[in-house]
């Protein structure tokens, strides 16, 4: 079989709708093991997370920092970087946040809430910049540094939240609450959606521009593509990669920024339940698509939001969910296995 552009461009769309169907499939066999109704347990989780307004409300809170990580990790991709640290990013971000929230006072929300998220963008650029300088300019792996500099940041807000930033009286690790001033204003009355799915979504748009219409853009495609011509073309690789481990480091940190500022209003030892590896699900699962990551943030979020209802309404254990997004993972890597295949045979 010889794979023409076309015929590249059709498996580039359908191979990631193949992975989530499969993925389900074999979701709905460990339904069935655990004697329940597929059915049911599916119809359960896509009408709590969609079809009901507080369900749809949760989605779209979770939805907002897998968006925002998942950007993250696909700019990165772009320029053949692999950020495994969205969850340090997150961290480094949301206490960037926290302490504009803290510290700063007295400012209008037209100001402080723009100034608390601007400084999470700044956290969580500098933590992945890190990584960038040591690969561009030391040429250490940063699939190494960015995992390292997950567990750094992980132990510094467990460090901060239980002794200088730990609020007066708190039964567990956590900051006192943010200023109202610096808090996200809630879109649906009554639910947990607030503004940062808007922040997302003007976020995936910029990028979109950026990486399709723009010079950098190309200048970030080539260096994925090929360093050595790149570099023979006058790009500077280095600077590059600087540039670009820094972007997925500040959208990572505006996840943080968002669950501190929208959802929790505080920073807690644990601000990221894993949103920064479903993030690296979620820019592979997209091949390469900023409209692929938002949808499929989408879907993923809506694992999450339907699952606990799942468990209640349907007896599912809501560890098949977390099994469903693995599968899809899986599945969307052999498939990225088999095109590379037929690629080198025709090649």
């Amino acid at each position: 079989m010889t794979v023409t552009k076309s015929n590249h461009s059709l498996i580039t769309i359908i191979s990631p709708i193949i992975a989530i169907a499969l993925a389900l499939l074999v979701g709905a066999i460990l339904i069935l093991l655990a004697g329940a109704s597929p059915v049911s347990a599916y119809t359960a989780l896509v009408k709590e997370s969609i079809f009901t307004y507080f369900g749809f409300g949760n989605t779209l809170n979770k939805m907002t920092p897998l968006l925002l990580t998942g950007l993250g990790v696909l700019v990165a991709l772009r320029a053949g970087q692999f950020n495994i640290g969205g969850e340090g990013q997150i961290y480094f971000g949301a206490l960037g946040s926290t302490l504009v929230g803290l510290y700063v006072q007295g400012l209008n929300p037209w100001l402080h809430v723009p100034l608390a998220l601007l400084l999470g963008l700044v956290f969580g650029a500098v933590w992945g910049g890190i990584a960038g300088y040591l690969k561009g300019f030391r040429g250490v792996n940063e699939v190494i540094t960015t995992l390292l500099l997950n567990y750094i940041a992980m132990n510094i807000i467990s460090y901060l939240v239980q002794y200088p930033l730990k609020a007066a009286n708190a039964p567990s690790p956590y900051s006192p609450l943010i200023a109202k001033s610096a808090q996200l204003p809630i879109i649906l009355p009554g639910s947990l959606a607030h503004a940062g799915i808007f922040l997302g979504l003007i976020v995936a748009g910029i990028l979109w521009i950026l990486l399709v219409r723009s010079p950098f853009g190309y200048q970030i495609t080539a260096v994925g593509l090929n360093p050595i011509a790149s570099r023979y073309a006058g790009i500077s690789v280095e600077r590059t990669i600087i540039w670009v481990m820094a972007i997925a480091g500040g959208l990572a940190g505006l996840a943080g920024s968002c669950e501190v500022m929208g959802a929790k209003y505080r920073l807690f030892e644990q601000v990221s339940p894993g949103y920064g590896f479903d993030g690296i699900a979620i820019a592979f699962l997209s091949r390469g698509s900023v409209v692929g990551v938002v949808l499929t943030s989408l879907f993923f979020a809506a694992l999450r939001s339907g699952a606990n209802v799942m468990q209640r309404s349907a007896g599912v254990p809501v560890t098949v969910v977390y099994a469903i997004q693995g599968l899809t993972v899986l599945f969307i890597a052999i498939g990225l296995a088999w095109e590379h295949r037929v690629q080198r045979r025709d090649g």
